[in-house]
């Protein structure tokens, strides 16, 4: 086979991949958000047989004779192309050295394992999910001794969501939320505690989603590319390219604000999806670059921007307009210190900035135990209990507000939850930097987020999955992985707040 026709076959074969995500991501779509609730094992049929027939595709014959020659020829290679082979190379080596039957097994054991998550919560009984936990877990380190013999097997996990990222710079990173900003936390504990009565209240779903609509259109995202539905988990996935997003919600109804910063939060990761360069689309590059630069953009739109002084006082009227009882009785001042109120508390989700990464450190040392098989499922419960009153210092009174909160475990995604503290960290670095240029606060003063996507597009989105995190980071945003940028933000934002 010639280099050109191999060039073209290769460009067919990402379409096909693209395909086949496309089916899986819908019913995975469908099952979080709208499916009844007992069509799990008919979900799971159907994925382990799109699962098995993607792994032929990427790892049959033809596939690996394209890979190969493209390798082989690299330097005649696009940018785009080489990593995309290279994208695919280790993908492929990654599934291959994984049996088929065991692949297949693990892809229907996450569907089932989901299922039985929703209904864990409903009873609120961790004891239904952990047998499948369990179970999970141990593909997990099966795969990891595969892939990886020797080797540290969470440092596998990692490497799936953040590549070349260490176990030890995610310790430093947590490292240092400990030593920098407990003390913070301590001296805020002591001060007199923020009201919060402007967000609470009982708010119905209608008004709560007009907010949405409202918050989405603001930020820049496109709606008819970009479609808002609910889950118990929130939640965003693209569905076969960038062209087609979609954003899962929850709303509380007794706090407006807590979805409102879900679809911010969800709303920076679409913005980046769909920010990419057309040229990706259909490709295995179509996509992010990693997991901490979507978090990084989640996080840098929910808290940079939307919990700023200048976005609250841009959106008051509008608040007042849609939810006059009880926000019209309070001031835009009020209302921004109420969204940056400090309090520790069970529920990751809602969590304020400082506590958040508090509740990342219990999820990151537990599941480093489970993966390293120092922490057997059964005491699962315990430890998390614990370790919040440890950190947090909250007693978890059960499964619900505890150990059933996330969906990520019964997802298979051991390696997630500290990628959201390089987020953190990324969007403190991305914020400091981006203000050298133009003035954030001015611009969503004014309700115009233009210049501040453009910025976001030329150094980050455009890029797609051409790099990994830290070369963008170094390259285009210029700041190589660091906490200082995001303690400083965090110190200087609630020392003002809270007049220490």
């Amino acid at each position: 086979m010639d280099l050109e026709k191999a060039r073209l076959g290769f460009a067919d074969l990402q379409r096909r991949i693209c395909a086949f995500n496309h089916a899986t991501a819908l019913i995975y779509f469908d099952g979080e958000t709208s499916a009844p609730p007992d069509t799990a094992d008919n979900r799971a049929q159907s994925l382990q047989i799109l699962n098995e027939e993607a792994f032929k595709l990427r790892n049959g014959p033809e596939s690996l004779e394209l890979i190969n020659i493209l390798d082989e020829n690299r330097d005649w290679l696009s940018v785009k192309e080489r990593r995309a082979v290279d994208f695919l190379l280790k993908e492929t080596r990654r599934q291959q050295n994984i049996p088929l039957e065991e692949y297949s097994q693990y892809g229907a054991l996450l569907t089932e394992a989901q299922a039985a998550w929703h209904t864990a919560r409903q009873e609120n009984d961790f004891k239904i999910l952990a047998p499948k936990l369990e179970r999970i877990i141990e593909f997990v380190q099966s795969f990891a001794e595969y892939n990886a013999p020797g080797r540290d097997p969470y440092e596998y996990c990692l490497e799936q969501y953040e590549e070349g990222i260490s176990v030890e710079t995610f310790d430093s990173l947590f490292d240092a939320i400990r030593e920098e900003i407990t003390p913070l936390l301590m001296a805020i504990k002591e001060k007199p505690q923020v009201d919060d009565s402007c967000l609470r209240g009982d708010f119905p779903v209608e008004t709560q989603e007009n907010l949405a609509i409202y918050i989405m259109e603001l930020i820049g995202l496109d709606l008819n590319r970009v479609g808002l539905a609910t889950a118990e988990h929130p939640f965003t996935t693209f569905l076969g390219s960038h062209y087609d997003e979609r954003i899962a919600t929850r709303y509380s109804r007794k706090n407006f604000s807590s979805s409102m910063y879900t679809v911010l939060n969800q709303g920076g990761h679409v913005l980046y999806e769909t920010g990419q360069a057309d040229n990706l689309a259909y490709t295995v590059l179509d996509g992010t670059a990693s997991i901490g630069l979507t978090e990084c953009q989640g996080r840098f739109y929910e808290n940079i921007i939307g919990r700023s002084r200048s976005f609250i006082e841009y959106i008051y009227p509008e608040l007042v307009e849609l939810i006059p009882i009880p926000v019209g009785s309070y001031s835009a001042e009020e209302v921004y210190r109420a969204v940056n109120k400090v309090e520790a508390d069970y529920n990751r989700i809602d969590s304020d900035e400082l506590t958040f990464n508090l509740h990342l450190m219990v999820r990151y040392e537990l599941e480093k135990a489970m993966i390293y098989g120092d922490l057997n499922i059964n005491d699962l419960t315990d430890a998390w209990r614990q370790k919040y009153k440890e950190y947090l210092g909250i007693d978890v009174q059960d499964d619900v507000n505890g150990v059933l909160q996330d969906i990520h475990w019964p997802f298979g995604a051991f390696g997630y939850f500290p990628v959201y503290a390089l987020g953190n960290a990324y969007s403190a670095q991305i914020a400091e930097k981006m203000s050298e240029q133009i003035n954030i606060n001015d611009y969503v003063a004014e309700g115009n987020f233009k210049l501040i996507n453009f910025w976001n597009k030329e150094k980050i989105w455009k890029y797609g999955g051409l790099f990994n995190s830290k070369e963008i980071m170094e390259k285009y945003v210029g700041a190589p992985i660091s906490n200082d940028a995001y303690i400083k933000y965090l110190k200087n934002k609630y020392t003002e707040i809270y007049q220490l």
